[in-house]
């Protein structure tokens, strides 16, 4: 762990993710979908979407930003058109959103999830996929979660690149096993020396 850096398997495709500290005492492997470029989201997308596929998706709901080109993907090679995004930050068309309270492992700050009330008719009553890039304590993941269900989305399946080490089970419960990913990757712990230990657990 030296190079500060961490080989995954994503789908089919091996990649190196910087190691980057998050706080004193845990680092994250990060992975930034719109730096992975176009070919391995195309790729990425397209393994995801085989593995959702049996769940014969109607929309996919993906949560801005690093969602997005997940969701795109996703999407495309699902044979479907659109696709929904459950925003983080405010924006003008949001003013009458739907609401719901989200806390990550990367913003040391409670957020919103907004979803545009004009969107809710693609998802209300339809087979929703929601897809990420990272599951981490899955509390992003569980917003989505609550505020798609009381919009009538009918949840059938959750897609994901990585998931990182299992907080998220416990988060997601029941619906843990809805969580289909691509790669699997830990957090990690510096010891005393400086080198970094993996942790599985979280």
């Amino acid at each position: 762990m030296g190079s500060r850096a961490y080989t995954v398997d994503i789908g089919s495709q091996r990649v190196d993710l910087p190691v980057v500290p998050l706080s004193s005492d845990l680092s994250l492997a990060l992975l930034i979908t719109v730096d992975m470029g176009v070919g391995f989201m195309e790729r990425a997308g397209q393994e995801l979407a085989a593995l959702l596929a049996p769940h014969d998706v109607d929309v996919v709901a993906t949560v801005a930003t690093m969602g997005i080109p997940v969701a795109h993907e996703v999407t495309r090679h699902l044979g479907l058109d659109q696709y929904v995004v459950l925003h983080k930050t405010p924006k003008i068309h949001l003013a009458d959103a739907v609401k719901e309270s989200v806390r990550s492992i990367t913003t040391d700050a409670d957020q919103r999830l907004l979803f545009d009330r004009a969107r809710v008719k693609d998802v209300a009553g339809k087979r929703v996929a929601i897809v990420d890039d990272v599951i981490s304590t899955g509390a992003s993941t569980g917003a989505a979660l609550r505020l798609l269900r009381r919009v009538d989305a009918q949840i059938v399946a959750i897609g994901t690149l990585v998931t990182e080490a299992s907080l998220w089970r416990e988060s997601l419960g029941a619906d843990a096993a809805m969580v289909h990913a691509l790669g699997s990757i830990p957090i990690f712990h510096p010891t005393d020396g400086g080198e970094l230990v993996e942790d599985w657990i979280g």
